[in-house]
């Protein structure tokens, strides 16, 4: 399989104070809040084992409610996403906690399992499976079903449980005789219904056991209708329901790793120019309304209450991640960087770590906030996941050293020629609080981001540190090697720094930025104002028309409020308007209307 760089194991990374490690905590506070019964509350019912069944009368009401009620057909489906969560949480942090309470819901799972015959464990009936064989409408059981799955096969890569390994094995017996009694048309049916990333499941599962049962179950669930016609470059994406096809492409990924057959590598490539090169998205990065993928191009008409599905923006960072992978290509990590601020972060309450399902982009839009046990709509799901993965987008390796891939205040740990190397990646404020220091604090906001670099090494060793330098940075980016100006050339997105480093090194990297605005397609006189990589949000309940010149957007807008004792603040207004408005990241919206798309004029 061709790959140009690795992934970072899981633990080599810590997150380092900053906004990301905030976001982080408050989710890991709602994935530990959670009752452990009640996750399991379907599966228990399912199963027979759930002790309020005894006694249930008119006043009982299960723990958790929305799509988690036992009367909604894809009850069960967070269980899977808590186990993700808590499976990574444990491999990034140590988080025994996490484990201890992930290991006790696996080891219920077999309870459930033992108790509904030796292999089913699902968290609804095994009936709604020949349901959709026999053509009757069920609200996709595959993807709810598919979820567990991926939460056990993630309890075993993250924390090396047997036992999960063990109740997905013997729950693949069940799934290998039903696909077994289908004939081809019944098979290519039932893979039209939302099927999840089965299909990666079983890869997943295949690479472990090398089971050929495992190999045939993987290839059952390809979706060869899809994929035939991605291959032939067909625009079959417009209208289509956006989050069935991500995951199943995730399927066709993860095959290409398992297997190294090229075909599964040429449809995951296909799918993206489909999907992002040919397509073109919104400000934030993401694209879909009201879940479906928008025609090429055609974007205006589509703004509303149902922009930008959170899963559809997660399970896209996935797919650029397998793709960065395998390529190298800087633009993989710049539509990360977009999405992980505009959209995983934009989606998150940044007061209490709720999901928005949708992230709206009309004029005058708000927010709407989901309940921690009330709704668990399938985006509490990838919300949880979402901000697991931070520190393990942050960094990759090759067989030269290490790439910086998102400027993140963090730490990695790894070795090269068999020498210990730590390096602490910091957000350098370019502040100073107290005595003035020209050298340090900026007289007003820094156009630039800042970041450090320091170097501890066991003894002098030398490799390369690979610099992403984004696609929004404006001008010649500025790097430093313990104080003295590097002249390296920026090639194709990346600037490498090779030298033998000593202990206490130190790069310093600026990336200038300015704002710049980001136009509708088919309407370019409607722009959206970006601060670097960050959507700016106009605080405004209406449709507002400014005037200026589009060409420069950075005249329209002025800093705001801008320092806070020895902290620079982000917010903007305008300038040279009628009426005045704010603007402050996308990510910061809360409960305020916002605007995010403005119709300029001269």
């Amino acid at each position: 399989m061709e790959q140009a760089v690795q992934a970072i194991p899981y633990g080599k990374v810590s997150l380092l104070p900053g906004l990301f490690l905030d976001r982080a905590r408050l989710n890991r506070e709602y994935v530990m809040s959670l009752d452990k019964k009640d996750l399991l509350q379907n599966f228990y019912i399912e199963a027979n084992l759930y002790e309020p069944a005894t006694h249930v009368h008119e006043h009982w009401e299960p723990g958790h409610l929305g799509w988690e009620s036992p009367t909604c057909p894809l009850r069960g489906h967070f269980l899977g996403h808590w186990l993700s969560a808590a499976a990574q949480l444990y491999a990034a942090t140590n988080d025994y906690e996490a484990k201890a309470k992930a290991d006790w819901i696996v080891e219920e799972l077999s309870r459930c399992q033992v108790q509904n015959g030796g292999e089913w464990v699902g968290s609804i009936p095994e009936k709604y499976l020949d349901w959709i064989v026999e053509g009757k409408q069920v609200w996709a059981p595959h993807y709810t079903l598919h979820k567990t799955l991926m939460g056990l096969s993630d309890m075993h890569t993250y924390t090396g449980s047997t036992k999960a390994l063990e109740v997905m094995d013997q729950w693949s017996n069940w799934f290998y005789r039903w696909t077994g009694d289908l004939t081809e048309e019944q098979l290519v049916d039932i893979l039209e219904v939302e099927t999840g990333a089965m299909m990666e499941v079983w890869a997943n599962l295949y690479a472990v056991t090398k089971k050929k049962q495992h190999l045939e179950l993987m290839n059952r669930y390809a979706r060869n209708s899809l994929f035939d016609a991605v291959l032939e470059e067909k625009d079959v994406l417009t209208n289509m329901h956006a989050n069935t096809t991500i995951p199943e492409i995730h399927g066709a990924a993860r095959a290409y790793e398992v297997t190294g057959e090229e075909k599964w590598r040429d449809i995951t490539l296909k799918y993206w120019k489909l999907a992002v090169t040919e397509r073109e998205a919104y400000c934030t990065g993401s694209q879909t309304a009201g879940e479906v993928w928008t025609p090429p191009g055609q974007l205006a008409a589509r703004l509303g209450e149902r922009n930008q599905e959170h899963c559809v923006v997660y399970n896209m960072i996935r797919l650029a991640d397998y793709l960065f992978r395998w390529t190298g290509e800087a633009a993989y990590q710049d539509y990360i960087e977009r999405n992980l601020y505009n959209g995983i972060l934009a989606q998150q309450n940044p007061s209490d770590g709720m999901i928005t399902y949708f992230l709206p982009l009309h004029a005058g839009a708000k927010k709407k906030w989901g309940t921690p046990t009330k709704h668990f709509w399938c985006c509490h799901g990838s919300l949880v996941q979402a901000h697991t993965i931070y520190a393990n987008l942050t960094y990759y390796q090759n067989d030269h050293g290490v790439i910086v891939s998102q400027y993140i205040p963090s730490t990695i740990e790894f070795q090269h020629d068999n020498c210990p190397v730590r390096i602490t990646q910091t957000k350098n404020e370019q502040t100073n609080w107290g005595l003035r220091n020209t050298a340090v604090d900026s007289t007003n906001r820094p156009t630039s981001w800042a970041s450090d670099l320091k170097m501890e090494t066991g003894s002098d060793v030398e490799f390369t540190v690979t610099l992403r330098i984004p696609d929004w940075v404006q001008g010649q980016p500025s790097i430093k090697i313990n104080g003295e100006q590097a002249a390296v050339p920026v090639e194709n997105g990346f600037c490498q720094l090779t030298r033998k480093w000593a202990n206490g090194d130190v790069i310093q990297i600026e990336l200038p930025k300015t704002i710049t605005a980001s136009p509708l397609p088919d309407e370019p006189d409607t722009i959206a104002f970006l601060d670097g990589p960050i959507v700016l949000a106009g605080l405004s309940d209406e449709e507002r028309t400014l005037y200026g010149d589009k060409e420069k957007p950075e005249t329209m807008l002025a800093p705001d409020n801008e320092r806070e004792w020895a902290k620079w603040l982000p917010g903007y207004r305008t300038i040279g308007q009628d009426r005045g408005l704010k603007f402050i990241p996308l990510y910061e919206v809360e409960d305020q209307h916002y605007t995010v798309y403005f119709p300029v004029k001269k």
